[in-house]
């Protein structure tokens, strides 16, 4: 049941990660078409600053739970690492419950007044004379938030279900480090080398 569910919160912040990743490819779009008019053609446009950080924002507020369901967030693990799985458990649902949830909870109250009164008064660039909507991006800060915190939960069940068995519940994979990638085949040669 505790495993379901954390793989659920998984596969469901891997959908969401997934569905803002194509931003990046709206972002690339934008700026090679924003080169090619501005430098070949001498006739910039007034929305490609605006697209940019539109994109790169919804990105970054949207990917966030993703990022923490891959345990992708930088952590300096220097000694962590080298503890036993149990004790890395504890530790981490201490940090969540001090640190992480107060956090959340602040970045979600903050951001929601910040977006709702964005989005009551339609707010627009400034930084251009085209007038983009910039409402929506200010409202995803408490729903990136919100999914965080969803993330959260899944990782605190993740840390308790470590703490009772002993070893960490598996994660969703779809992407790997290619750090990763290089260490797993450097180890099968070396298997392969010892076998012949």
């Amino acid at each position: 049941m505790v495993l379901g569910l954390i793989r659920g919160i998984d596969q469901f912040s891997k959908t969401i990660g997934h569905a803002f990743a194509w931003c990046i490819v709206i972002l690339t779009l934008g700026t090679c078409f924003e080169v090619f008019v501005r430098y070949l053609l001498n006739d910039p446009t007034s929305w490609a600053f605006d697209l940019s950080y539109l994109m790169y924002g919804a990105v970054f507020y949207m990917a966030g739970a993703y990022t923490l369901s891959r345990g992708g967030h930088v952590r300096a693990d220097m000694f962590y690492r080298l503890w036993p799985e149990r004790r890395q458990a504890l530790v981490e649902l201490v940090l969540y419950v001090l640190f992480f949830f107060p956090g959340i909870l602040a970045l979600v109250i903050a951001g929601g007044g910040y977006g709702l009164e964005s989005m009551r008064i339609r707010e627009v660039s400034v930084n251009s004379p085209a007038g983009v909507p910039i409402w929506p991006l200010k409202m995803m800060i408490p729903v990136g938030g919100a999914l965080i915190a969803l993330q959260g939960f899944a990782e605190v069940l993740r840390c308790l279900v470590c703490l009772r068995e002993g070893s960490w519940p598996a994660r969703l994979h779809d992407v790997e480090e290619l750090e990763q990638q290089i260490l797993r085949e450097h180890a099968a040669k070396a298997q392969q080398e010892v076998q012949v």
